[in-house]
């Protein structure tokens, strides 16, 4: 079998490279300007590499009973791993995913293709600019996997996104975001604030590091009209390979404490990450 290569070339918003895993015949780590993005295996689509994705793929799981087709708008594209991996966990689903980066995408599309029978659309646009367009009540989940570079771009951060997500929500839906942050989360407690203005239920998933402020990490939120089985996904995440913490109700309420929903006018994107956190390659 021919060797895998790496692959590397500019991209619209950074420098993109594709590096195969010694490890694993058909998998790929992407990286864009030496951070870590995406970690696909072919064969294997159900394979989550990264922790975050792990907890990603968790609630995926739970969000529905088991198989259950669900339509899935994606905002964030990378290498398009959630997206292969609901496409197997749960076939026939409809899924829409939106990259900012049309480079990265074409890449992608050339070295990584999907599947002829995944029903994913891909959309070169901004995020928010596509959420304030996209029709009410089309969506079972959003799942908000969005950076520029390291950190979340800002104007994906404020009450007036979060309103536009919910919009594009069914009633039942499921809003999923992948955000870093260090003690004393500042932002992190502040996006939590935001989605509290609308959304009834919030779930935090961390590694228990992060949440003992030893560490820059990254966290999943998970927002909703209706609860989503916390016990399931307690259970999942805490037999995982990398365990994570499930904070809800009282103490999620503890750890938002005071802080305040965030406007447009004063939207920051999430913090720095510390040399070395995530860079690689």
């Amino acid at each position: 079998m021919k060797e895998a290569l790496p692959v590397a070339r500019p991209v619209d918003h950074g420098f993109a490279k594709l590096m195969p895993d010694v490890d694993r015949e058909r998998a790929w780590l992407l990286t864009v300007d030496g951070a870590p993005q995406s970690y696909v295996d072919l064969d294997d689509p159900t394979h989550l590499e990264f922790e975050y994705a792990r907890r990603l793929g968790h609630v995926l799981d739970v969000v529905a009973e088991p198989g259950r087709a669900l339509d899935v708008l994606h905002l964030g594209g990378g290498a398009l791993t959630l997206p292969r991996y609901v496409a197997v966990t749960r076939p026939g689903s409809r899924q829409d995913v939106v990259e900012a980066d049309r480079g990265l995408l074409a890449l992608v599309a050339e070295h990584l293709p999907l599947p002829a029978t995944a029903r994913v659309a891909l959309h070169a646009a901004d995020a928010r600019t596509w959420v304030e367009n996209a029709p009410a009540d089309s969506a079972d989940v959003i799942v908000a996997d969005v950076f520029g570079g390291s950190r979340v771009p800002a104007h994906l951060t404020s009450a007036a996104y979060v309103r536009e997500a919910a919009r594009v929500l069914r009633g039942s839906g499921v809003y999923l975001a992948n955000l870093p942050d260090a003690a004393p989360f500042g932002f992190l407690r502040s996006q939590l604030a935001t989605l509290a203005t609308v959304f009834e239920e919030l779930v935090l998933i961390a590694e228990p590091g992060v949440l003992r402020g030893r560490r820059f990490g990254n966290a999943v939120l998970v927002a909703g009209h209706r609860a989503v089985d916390v016990a399931a996904l307690t259970r999942r995440t805490a037999a995982d390979a990398f365990p994570a913490r499930v904070e809800h109700d009282a103490g999620l309420r503890e750890f938002i404490g005071g802080a305040r929903a965030v406007r447009d006018e004063e939207a920051v994107p999430s913090p720095e990450p510390p040399d070395g956190a995530f860079g690689i390659g």
